[in-house]
């Protein structure tokens, strides 16, 4: 494109005036009335590609523009997908934000969906009960923005482990948690009883029950939760919200969000134990204490003033 520069008038200019301001940048009355390239136009145009890293100038060319619409672009604009080249923009970087604090690392919000980003969305989406494809589209925006109680407000940079709480804290949540654990298979029982037990030496008034199905449930219970040794088919849309036991740090963060955009009720959520627990031999009675402890410590975790 031939450079947009002082001295231009016309709707060209008004786009990216109105593109300029909507970002923040000072643009002249009498120019943004009369359609004119001045000199708060080109004030604003310098600073733009300043703060973006853009060569120095005060005249729009292909980069700085390409730039300036990217920036413009928020969140449900448009479908985001990995592709090549690369979506990049405002919107993908409020993603990328979001997706961090609710637990799902995209790495440094960079405005780049790549393939961490576009793994993110596919945890985020298989959380949340949506077909896993990566493609954010209007779905996925609507059950992030649902969530905006969670992330508004918080710093993104990354993914913001929960870490383990206090034997104190973790014995009061306990005590008023109204949770149903369910399983779908022999090595996931094993560690509902375990999970159990461990609740129970906790706390020995601990609201956590171990059931076949939600129905044989207590009125007590406001959330469920299915373990799972089988591995999710990611073709297949689940029923509830699916999150998996490998990232520890963040999968507090990822239980409650699937527990809080559950459209069940009680709300539910499944959790799906590390691919390989083997009941032919590699799963262990190791393997099962420890998968109770680190399900306890983040179910404890996710459900620390969780409101339902």
């Amino acid at each position: 494109m031939e450079p947009i520069q002082e001295g231009a008038q016309g709707a060209a200019v008004e786009d990216i005036q109105e593109r300029l301001k909507s970002l923040g940048y000072r643009i002249d009355e009498g120019e943004l009335a009369g359609q004119a390239f001045g000199r708060s136009t080109a004030t604003a145009v310098a600073r733009f590609r300043l703060d973006h890293e853009l060569s120095l100038g005060e005249a729009v060319d292909a980069p700085t523009w390409s730039a300036l619409v990217d920036e413009c672009y928020q969140l449900g604009d448009r479908t985001l997908y990995l592709r090549l080249p690369n979506f990049h923009g405002n919107d993908v970087r409020q993603l990328q934000e979001r997706l961090n604090v609710l637990g799902f690392s995209c790495g440094e919000p960079d405005g780049c969906f790549g393939v961490h980003t576009e793994a993110a969305v596919k945890l985020f989406q298989e959380s949340v009960g949506a077909l896993a494809d990566g493609m954010a589209f209007q779905d996925t925006f609507d059950a992030i923005e649902r969530l905006k109680h969670v992330w508004g407000g918080k710093p993104a940079a990354g993914p913001h482990p929960s870490g383990s709480m206090g034997f104190a804290r973790a014995a009061s949540v306990l005590d008023g948690i109204g949770l149903a654990i369910m399983a779908e298979d022999p090595i996931a029982r094993n560690v509902a009883g375990r999970i159990l037990n461990l609740a129970q030496a906790t706390n020995d008034s601990c609201g956590i029950e171990v059931v076949n199905s939600v129905d044989e449930a207590s009125e007590h219970v406001r959330a469920a939760v299915t373990l799972s040794a089988t591995p999710h088919d990611p073709k297949a849309k689940p029923a509830v919200g699916s999150v998996a036991l490998d990232d520890v740090d963040t999968l507090p963060l990822r239980l409650r969000t699937a527990l809080q955009v559950s459209r069940k009720r009680p709300p539910a959520a499944r959790i799906e134990l590390p691919v390989g627990a083997d009941p032919n031999g590699s799963f262990t009675i190791g393997d099962a204490q420890t998968y109770a402890v680190l399900l306890l410590d983040a179910i404890c975790a996710a459900f620390d003033g969780l409101e339902l």
